[in-house]
């Protein structure tokens, strides 16, 4: 999976004004939403939201990748958000979160799913690349950290 396939300046936004998990989760859903409007936004957050009940997507230093399984999409969708402040997330190292990966997965692609999030934790494993997505001031630079 090569990341850059799947993230868009129209899917990411930096600094949000945003202090809670469920707002977070909300905003993710507007984003994907607006940009996906065969997608309501309910059942996007229905999804991101149950998922989150399963166990927090929180994979530590600072990152989450909340994701969700979506009828009706053919392709992965990515939404990239960081917060203007970390939000409390129960993440596995107990630390807030400020790096939001999000991805919606058509429901039947269950090996693609799993490939998807393994190439995103290894990207988010990288040290410099975090310290540039946490320093950027634009959607642009997002993107270019990640690509």
């Amino acid at each position: 999976m090569i990341i850059s396939d799947i993230i868009s300046l129209d899917r990411t936004e930096c600094a949000v004004d945003c202090h809670s998990k469920k707002r977070i989760f909300e905003v993710i859903s507007e984003i994907a939403a607006r940009e996906n409007p065969s997608l309501a936004l309910g059942d996007i957050l229905a999804s991101i939201v149950s998922r989150e009940k399963m166990g927090s997507t929180g994979i530590g230093n600072g990152i989450a990748i909340p994701h969700g399984r979506i009828d009706g999409i053919d392709d992965i969708v990515a939404v990239v958000v960081t917060s203007e402040e970390p939000i409390d997330f129960d993440a596995i190292d107990d630390r807030p979160v400020d790096i939001f990966f999000a991805l919606l997965v058509p429901s039947e692609q269950t090996e693609e799913h799993l490939q998807t999030l393994s190439s995103i934790a290894q990207k988010l494993s990288d040290k410099e690349i975090v310290k540039t997505i946490r320093k950027a001031t634009s959607k642009d630079q997002i993107i270019a950290a990640l690509a």
